[in-house]
């Protein structure tokens, strides 16, 4: 593949921002100079850093992971794959946005929080919970971090797990910002001319159902902003231990990209999902409903003949996301930080794009659960070699202590994936566990995808036949054995939902959660 010059870093001079001042630049290494005099260590060597980058709503199409039936322009992810492990067998703890990013940040299931949605806080709910930037933090690292680590609404990221952290400026499309209780520090404006920009009227002011190129300079754009923060700091920090998190909002809707991303996708063919009829006969009621959702959009989209280009927008996004990648990774190989810090990459769950007749993400299939997710450490003997093991993203935060070599006791979900590091077909028991709401959860192991609702109806799919899960066996009595066997990792308690955001009054600027029942106060601030 000849690469264009788009898929090469951007460079400093490409990108001007305000942030990047002089003034700026000597601030940060004036803050982060103290921090140079408490460096953990592990087993009398200088402790690794660790550089974390998260997308959003990335599902399996990448080309390291192969999942689109065309060409994707991720060579940064690319590269990084291929000097690191790629987990071509992971999947999310939820297909949704903040119980699956809750349980990356605890390594705890929904089915262990309660938090099973986007209506929840992690902070006022378990005001002591160990989080990794607070665990780390107590270790002696840096702490600092940009864009969306945890869900990136208000109330979701307390400013006390950091040393700093960059929040997004939402300066993207602040139209669909107007609700203060979740973007309480954004100001809304009206859309520019030429909203929609997707071109289907249907979509007119439902939030961040859109797509386009907008009317702004590739350096003003959030993703863009978030990156340069991730590089001032690995150009400037001249400590020995960070932990660094790093998370684009693309390809998350609305897919707003500059034009030349979605140039790269003008010849070459879209590949529409392929949609069977009847592909729902055979599911049960509760996925069924889940599938309806958002489907009017889907049928507006496809109505207005706009399905390719949507889809071509996804990818372009895909593309823009890995560009960011690529810039901050290029400069971690450019600082003093390249041979000691340990990688992590990963997405907090999928999307479907017409598949099971869905639009969005939110269900417990494959498009849904299946994510990229790649781990490199300095110095890997199994670099460039890939796992197909059933794993879950639940799994970082125990495998992150289990590399930096620091003695736990807490109880995590996940398994540490050290093993599979190692040697990356090493025996592996254990199954990845996706849960969405009560009592919903699927099993994933090399072969078989099983999920049990909440009223106990079933699906199962044999991956080695049926990789689109197109048939559903769960009712044919010859494969009771194999549902057997999955429903052994079902979890054995699902915990009830904890208190939504209406249960606390939360103030903005004190970083303060108000139980209206009780009166007490959770604070979140330094």
């Amino acid at each position: 593949m000849v690469r264009s010059p788009l898929n090469e870093p951007m460079t400093r001079n490409q990108c001007p921002i305000m942030i990047r001042t002089r003034l700026i630049k000597e601030l940060l290494s004036f803050l982060f100079l103290p921090f140079v005099l408490s460096v953990p260590v592990s087993n009398g060597e200088s402790a690794r850093n660790i550089l974390m980058i998260s997308v959003d709503d990335m599902r399996d199409w990448t080309n390291f992971l192969g999942g689109y039936t065309g060409e994707v322009h991720t060579p940064h992810m690319d590269s990084l794959a291929a000097r690191g492990i790629n987990f071509t067998n992971a999947h999310c703890p939820s297909p949704v946005c903040n119980p699956s990013r809750t349980s990356v940040m605890t390594g705890l299931m929904p089915s262990t929080t309660g938090i099973y949605d986007n209506s929840q806080w992690l902070r006022p709910n378990y005001p002591d919970k160990m989080t990794l930037p607070k665990y780390f933090k107590q270790k002696g690292y840096y702490v600092v971090g940009a864009g969306k680590s945890f869900h990136h609404t208000a109330g979701n990221n307390p400013p006390d797990q950091w040393h700093d952290y960059f929040r997004f400026p939402w300066a993207d499309f602040p139209w669909t910002r107007s609700n203060k209780l979740a973007y309480p520090w954004t100001e809304w404006q009206p859309p520019p001319p030429g909203y929609p920009f997707s071109k289907v009227e249907y979509l007119r002011g439902r939030q961040e159902m859109d797509w386009g190129v907008l009317p702004r300079k590739e350096s003003e754009y959030d993703d863009v902003l978030v990156a340069d923060y991730a590089i001032d700091f690995l150009e400037s920090h001249s400590g020995e231990a960070f932990f660094l998190s790093v998370g684009t909002f693309h390809p998350h809707l609305p897919w707003y990209i500059p034009k030349r991303y979605r140039d790269l996708y003008e010849e070459p063919e879209i590949h529409l999902p392929e949609t069977p009829e009847n592909d729902l006969v055979d599911i049960p009621a509760i996925p069924q409903r889940w599938a309806e959702r958002h489907r009017d959009e889907m049928e507006a989209v496809k109505d207005a003949g706009e399905w390719e280009e949507a889809v071509r927008f996804y990818l372009a996004s895909i593309s823009f996301a890995d560009a960011q990648v690529g810039r901050v990774l290029e400069a971690l190989a450019k600082s003093p930080h390249a041979d000691n810090t340990i990688i992590i990459l990963w997405s907090d769950h999928g999307w479907h794009l017409g598949e099971k007749d869905h639009w969005h993400k939110s269900t417990l299939w494959e498009e849904a659960t299946r994510v990229p997710f790649i781990i490199a450490t300095p110095e890997m003997e199994t670099a460039g070699e890939t796992s197909s093991a059933p794993v879950n993203i639940v799994s970082i935060f125990p495998t992150l202590i289990g590399l930096i070599e620091i003695e736990s006791d807490i109880d995590f979900d996940g398994p540490d994936l050290g093993p599979l590091l190692a040697n990356p077909n090493a025996p592996w028991p254990h199954a990845s566990l996706i849960d969405f709401g009560y009592g919903n959860t699927a099993v994933r192991d090399k072969r078989w995808r099983y999920i049990r609702y909440s009223d106990g109806s079933e699906e199962l799919y044999d991956h080695q036949s049926d990789p689109n899960e197109w048939k559903n066996l769960a009712t044919n009595p010859s494969y009771q054995s194999v549902k057997d066997e999955l429903a052994k990792h079902l979890p054995s308690h699902y915990a009830n939902y904890v208190p939504g955001k209406d249960r606390f009054v939360f103030d903005p600027d004190k970083w303060t959660f108000t139980d209206k029942d009780t009166g007490r106060v959770v604070h979140g601030k330094q």
